[in-house]
Parts: structure tokens; sequence; C-alpha cells
């Protein structure tokens, strides 16, 4: 069987007391901890850096998913690999080189992916798809959490599944945005093993239950 992974996005947690949700995700199961960088220009928000990821990666085993809105990615990457990243994902519509990208990360011992706004077009990854892990399908618009999921995202699955199949490349669909209980079975029919959630898990006052529902909502699969 194969499950989907459950991965909480501090987005979401009460920057106050982080390392107190760290532990609650520890806690309750979650599979990674998801981090959204964001710059202030590809996106409106400002968020955390490496120096965030570099304090809590000693309170947990847990793998960091950093997910790097961010303009010229590139720049700063060392910064969160060094920062203690095993997953990192950039926007193919602010990182013209994913090949460089990738193979950069993977020096590092890390897993390269990339992601996709719910605008951009699937067919801007057929290339990027020979490169990386896994790409990371946005169901809201970046910049913001809390922002109600984008039903469209579940059909952008299903066809991301088929295109990746298609081309003969075995990437991991990750999906972001919205994700909760509601959605999380339909996302996973579609094709999706990694589910990014803040709300659903930061906002119920209960994380370790809201990680198992989210995950009982997705199933297991064959």
């Amino acid at each position: 069987m194969t499950s989907v992974r459950v991965a909480p996005s501090l987005l979401s947690a009460d920057f106050g007391r982080l390392s107190e949700a760290v532990a609650a995700c520890e806690s309750g199961g979650a599979d990674a901890i998801h981090f959204d960088v964001m710059d202030g220009r590809f996106v409106p928000s400002l968020t955390v850096g490496p120096l965030v990821l570099r304090a809590l990666r000693k309170e947990t085993r847990l793998p960091f998913d950093v997910h790097l809105m961010i303009e010229e990615p590139f720049r700063t990457l060392d910064q969160y690999l060094d920062a203690g990243a095993a997953r990192v994902s950039v926007h193919v519509e602010a990182e013209p080189h994913l090949h460089r990208f990738a193979a950069h990360v993977r020096s590092r011992g890390a897993s390269p992916g990339v992601a996709v706004n719910p605008g951009t077009s699937l067919a801007a990854l057929d290339e990027a798809l020979g490169f990386v892990d896994f790409v990371l399908v946005m169901s809201v618009d970046p910049g913001w959490g809390g922002q109600p999921f984008l039903p469209a995202a579940v059909a952008r699955v299903a066809r991301l599944r088929a295109q990746a199949e298609g081309t003969g490349h075995a990437v991991e669909i990750a999906v972001d945005g919205g994700v909760g209980v509601g959605n999380a079975a339909a996302l996973a029919a579609a094709g999706a093993r990694f589910l990014v959630a803040g709300s659903a898990v930061f906002g119920t006052g209960d994380v370790p239950r809201a990680i198992e529902d989210l995950r009982a909502a997705a199933g297991s699969l064959p």
C-alpha cells in the first residue's frame, strides 16, 4: 500500500511558539515540516529565512520541506540547504535553470522539486519533469495562508500524473494550499502523495488529531 504523506505548514502556526508547533507535529506523526519562504517580491508577504530553519533543526528529527517563493532562488539556495532542508522546491515561474538547481540540490544530498502556480500551464513543466523528484501543485494563489482551496487543483493533479507517466518520469505530486479533510481523498485519488496543510492542522487546537484525521481522509492507496 502507498500512504499519503502529510507535512504541516508552519505558515499557519503561532510564530511565537514554533518550537511547540514542531514538537506537536512530530508527536502527531507528521512526515515532514513544511516551510513557506516568501521574499516580499515574488509574492507580497515576508515570512521566514534560513536562521529560523537552523534554530528549529535542533528541535526535531522530521525532514524539512522548504518551498522557496522567492525571486532568484539559486542565489540563496545554499543557505537553506546548510540550515537543514531535506526537500527544496522552487517555482517554475522564478527559476529558468531548473536542471542546474536540481543537480545542485542533489549534490548536497537533498531532494529537488518544482512548484507551479494555479494560473501556469502544466506544459511549463514538460522539461522540468526530467530534472526533479517532485512537483508541488499550488491549490491557492501563493502568498498567504488560510486561503480557500481551488477545486480545479484536483483535475490539475490528475493531468500532471498523466503527463508524468506519459513521459516516463516518476515524480511525486505534492499539493499545497487549502488542503484539508474535505479534499484530501479527491487529491489522493487524482495522484497526490504528499499533502501540505496549514490551517487544517494548526487551526483545530489539536495538532496530532488533525494530522491523524487528514491522513485518514486521504486513505491508503494500492
